[in-house]
């Protein structure tokens, strides 16, 4: 009999408190891959679990950096290069007058890499993912609270982690299947 391969093994707590000690614990006992899922935000869940992102910024930044040089190399291009006009004997390369749109178009760039950057580095759209297989994880959305341990995790032992898990004291403890 052919066996789906396993995404994770994943532990049902009861309160926000009892996720949060045990997120300390597992990232505490070596576990890297972790993730934790509430119905609502915990304040210190993201720190205990080890999720420090600061990926979004700089995309941000790359973003405004080329809004500001293509807002300012386009107009160079249209006002120097390319169609050269002399309008109350100002030079073709007035930089001054490239300010506003300069800005603007830095602005522009810099909102729309941060939203596309963060869909991106979420890994959304998500139309599937593999913890709704667990029947239990309905309750996620109202009143429990779920943490995983993913099989790609270098420490990861099936055997080993579900031990590890039923020392924390959950609700109840579920394969996830990919």
């Amino acid at each position: 009999m052919k066996r789906d391969p396993i995404y994770g093994i994943m532990a049902e707590f009861d309160s926000a408190q009892a996720l949060v000690d045990a997120a300390h614990k597992t990232h505490e006992a070596g576990y890297k891959k972790i993730d934790a899922y509430s119905p609502f935000p915990i304040e210190g869940l993201a720190e205990e679990i080890g999720f420090h992102h600061d990926e979004v910024p700089l995309v941000v930044l790359i973003g405004g950096i080329i809004g500001a040089l293509t807002g300012y190399l386009m107009q160079f291009w249209m006002n120097a290069v390319d169609y050269p006009l002399n309008i109350g004997g100002k030079p073709p390369h007035s930089w001054p007058a490239f300010i506003v749109i300069t800005f603007e178009m830095t602005i522009l760039f810099a909102g729309i890499s941060a939203v596309f950057g963060m869909l991106a580095l979420n890994g959304l759209p998500m139309p599937y993912h593999p913890v709704f297989n667990v029947p239990r994880f309905s309750s996620a959305s109202k009143d429990r609270f779920f943490l995983i341990v993913f099989s790609s995790d270098a420490k990861y032992e099936p055997g080993e982690v579900r031990r590890f898990l039923q020392e924390l004291h959950p609700r109840a403890i579920d394969e996830v299947p990919s």
